[in-house]
């Protein structure tokens, strides 16, 4: 298997499309993570019975964020994916958040993208056109992942898609640079 934190993410600045590897699909338990040393998936953690991931959730390659890792994504797709899938996406917005462990904090944004096949979300373009409820729900699931890991999650802002197009772009720069 390639390297799959390599891939070129193809951001389309203007439409703020680009590619993602999903890691966790939606309604999953298990966490997985993809180790660029051994190309493969592991498995990370295992959430509490009745807790599973809102979102597919993954990363967007040739980024590198604040916590050392690609940038994050949740992708709003009509049905669950599979662990590895690789997809075009287009960016909506951004969850802009630190996490706190032992006194040390830390940025850890999630973007939020719709997945360019999706058919039931195909008209999102903000996270303003999701009902607040759904933003309040996916800001909880962090928070209460987070707690019961020893951290804390704290919710900065919820910003629009020009601001997660920033991100990607400030994420390539720094891949770039550690490279």
């Amino acid at each position: 298997m390639p390297d799959l934190t390599r891939l070129p993410h193809e951001l389309d600045r203007k439409t703020g499309v680009c590619r993602a590897v999903i890691e966790t699909p939606r309604g999953r338990r298990t966490k997985f993570d993809f180790d660029p040393k051994t190309r493969a998936f592991v498995v990370k953690t295992l959430l509490p019975e009745g807790l599973s991931f809102p979102l597919d959730f993954g990363f967007i390659p040739s980024t590198l964020a604040d916590d050392g890792d690609p940038v994050d994504v949740m992708v709003l797709i009509d049905e669950p994916t599979f662990v590895g899938a690789v997809m075009d996406v287009r960016l909506i917005g951004a969850m802009e958040a630190e996490e706190i462990e032992h006194g040390k904090v830390e940025r850890n944004d999630r973007l939020l993208a719709v997945g360019l096949c999706s058919h039931a979300y195909a008209d999102i373009k903000t996270p303003d056109d999701l009902p607040k409820s759904f933003i309040r729900d996916l800001t909880e699931f962090w928070v209460n992942k987070d707690r019961l890991e020893g951290k804390r999650f704290k919710v900065l802002a919820i910003s629009d898609a020009m601001a997660a197009v920033d991100l990607v772009h400030k994420g390539a720069r720094q891949a770039k640079k550690a490279a």
